[in-house]
């Protein structure tokens, strides 16, 4: 009978402590929370803004890459001589405003007066001519000089005297400039020209698929001699700053976490503890995603909890499981704080 007894007390003995354990255990735990999450981080994909054929591309996975740095050239075989070209009517259209702005050349105008002055000689010669015919013809009652040499005589007066006053406005147009209706139609023309080689000169720039900010190259998507369009992206950057635990937690510790809070990370990979803060906390619940484990049924509603991490040493890696811890007594410290 006792030997019957024996093993029955030893396995209530030991049943008791175990329940004694998991609750000493439980008590010690009540003021942690712990939270099972994924890494996160932004990610960014690069297209360029033209359709071309890529000439190269300069990076490959996994390569870090700074702000500024150049990832990949589009062809520019086509797009350089209409650069050129935009240039060279721009220099053209700037010098042809300046020719209307400046006026005449002191030469020119003095060229114009010496024209002015010869046309105006000539009608003085025509019209002497003229007279003198005139007079001959009246004192000779017309047998001197013929009808015929009269009207010869009287035209080229008149033709003289019309190329004299031709000379004379001549002269005056390039005393008083360009009107200022041609200067501005000039600059208007000057204007537009200077926007299209800002355009092409932007294609240019373009052609350079530009990091935006440091990362590090995760994709390669696109290799040389490919047509490049807006819509079809080249490289994608991960941005490893900052990084954060995607995590979930339940509505019964909802009301004693907030931003700002301090957090550690573990992952399986590393046996260093990772410091964090509490970044975001969701305003709407969820039910739990599929990928998440939690201490809670899987059909609970919960809420994302971001938590921010330093990892000066590159431990962390997209989409990593990870464990993160939140000490619950600093909140519950500051709430009798703020009660007192």
């Amino acid at each position: 009978m006792n030997k019957k007894i024996l093993p029955i007390a030893l396995v209530a003995v030991l049943i008791l402590a175990v329940i004694v354990f998991w609750w000493l255990r439980r008590d010690g735990d009540s003021q942690t929370v712990v939270l099972y999450g994924n890494v996160d981080l932004r990610q960014v994909e690069l297209p360029f803004n033209d359709s071309e054929r890529i000439a190269e591309v300069l990076v490959e996975e996994g390569m870090r890459v700074r702000a500024g740095q150049v990832l990949a050239r589009l062809d520019t075989g086509r797009l350089i001589p209409r650069v050129q070209q935009a240039r060279a009517k721009v220099a053209a259209q700037a010098e042809a405003l300046r020719k209307l702005k400046n006026g005449a050349r002191p030469e020119e105008i003095a060229q114009a007066r010496a024209a002015l002055a010869a046309a105006e000689a000539e009608a003085a010669n025509a019209k002497s001519q003229l007279e003198r015919l005139q007079s001959i013809s009246a004192a000779s009652q017309g047998r001197a000089v013929s009808a015929q040499d009269l009207e010869v005589a009287t035209t080229q007066a008149k033709m003289s005297e019309a190329q004299a006053s031709n000379a004379r406005e001549a002269l005056a147009l390039l005393l008083a400039g360009a009107r200022q209706e041609d200067i501005e139609q000039a600059q208007a023309q000057l204007d537009a020209a200077r926007a299209e080689l800002a355009l092409l000169e932007r294609h240019l720039k373009d052609a350079e698929l530009v990091a935006p900010t440091d990362g590090v190259v995760r994709n390669r998507l696109m290799e040389p001699g490919e047509l490049a369009t807006p819509g079809r992206p080249v490289v994608s950057i991960a941005i490893d700053h900052p990084k954060w635990v995607r995590a979930y937690i339940g509505e019964t510790y909802l009301g004693r976490i907030r931003p700002e809070m301090p957090a550690t990370v573990h992952v399986d990979s590393s046996d260093e503890a990772l410091e964090g803060r509490i970044g975001f906390i969701s305003s709407t619940a969820e039910f739990t995603p599929k990928t998440v484990q939690t201490e809670e049924l899987r059909t609970s509603l919960v809420y994302e909890v971001r938590v921010f991490v330093e990892d000066p040493n590159n431990v962390l890696r997209l989409g990593m499981p990870a464990t993160v811890r939140i000490d619950l007594s600093e909140s519950s410290a500051d709430a009798r704080s703020a009660a007192r």
